[in-house]
């Protein structure tokens, strides 16, 4: 197994599982009506990438709350985000409770996203030279990759990803993984809801990346951008600088390594996790742990 850190995105997980059975009314209630759609998919996506990866450690990373310190910063940050459905709900509390009983560490820390978690615990675990893989459905945290950092986008089903290390997203981008913050804050994010520099796409903010390495090197070397993109620049040069900070995934999340390293270490047994799922009632998972993995 070696020393592999794997960092779950819980909500992006979840959230991924409710919808993908949810739009046909699909919500698998057990016998008090209560919905497992979302945490029996979730389940089974996270044995799948352990059974990938075999990680020596695991945490399931979650956001707490709707408020963090980038709505101190920017009071319209995530804002226009729709509550969930109801039958979501219930679930949250649910996912965290088996991924417990499945051995699996639950970590949220008030006042920051799950992004800032896996970030932080990303950088910690790279100086210690730890491997570790990320799964997640979002792409903001391709900023977070380094030598040993690995970012696993879901793609499709339980087991296809966009699967990017250093060099794939090099080639894919022409960028260092950190650059990527500047181009969001020229893009802004709608689904997040800052603003960035209106009229100036990915494909723009990659090129001016590409050539002036920052957005503070656009900023000083403006005079040598088209008359559009100057004006748009200056125009919106305070909603750049805000969406810069931002987009930037906070890594000094205030965590004991130490500790945190014994706590998200892994021992799955998979007969006592099919037995753990019959019990919650979650019989699809059990079976399909029983079929693939024991």
């Amino acid at each position: 197994m070696g020393n592999k850190i794997l960092l779950i995105d819980g909500m992006a997980l979840l959230f991924r599982h409710f919808y993908a059975t949810s739009i046909h009314k699909q919500f698998m209630r057990d016998s008090k009506g209560i919905p497992t759609n979302a945490v029996q998919g979730f389940v089974r996506h996270t044995y799948t990438v352990i059974n990938d990866i075999q990680p020596s450690h695991v945490a399931v990373c979650w956001d707490m709350g709707s408020k963090t310190f980038r709505n101190d910063m920017f009071e319209a940050y995530k804002s226009n985000r729709v509550a969930p459905p109801e039958e979501m709900i219930p679930q949250f509390d649910r996912a965290k409770e088996i991924a417990e009983k499945l051995g699996m560490f639950n970590l949220g820390i008030t006042n920051y996203e799950a992004d800032d978690v896996i970030g932080t615990i990303s950088k910690k675990a790279q100086e210690k030279g730890y491997e570790t893989y990320v799964v997640s459905g979002d792409r903001d945290l391709l900023q977070c990759i380094d030598t040993n950092v690995n970012i696993w986008l879901t793609k499709k089903g339980f087991n296809i990803y966009n699967k990017y290390d250093i060099h794939k997203f090099r080639e894919e981008y022409g960028l260092e993984p950190h650059q990527l913050v500047d181009v969001k804050a020229f893009m802004g994010d709608t689904a997040d809801g800052y603003p960035g520099v209106k009229g100036i796409g990915e494909k723009t903010a990659i090129k001016l990346i590409q050539q002036y390495q920052s957005v503070e090197n656009v900023i000083e070397n403006i005079d040598e951008l088209t008359a559009g993109q100057q004006n748009k620049i200056i125009t919106y040069r305070d909603d750049l600088a805000m969406s810069k900070r931002l987009a930037q995934i906070h890594t000094d999340v205030p965590l004991e390594t130490e500790d945190l390293l014994n706590k998200m270490t892994y021992n799955h047994h998979i007969e006592n996790s099919i037995n753990i799922c019959n019990e919650h009632e979650l019989f699809v998972s059990s079976k399909y742990l029983m079929n693939n993995f024991s």
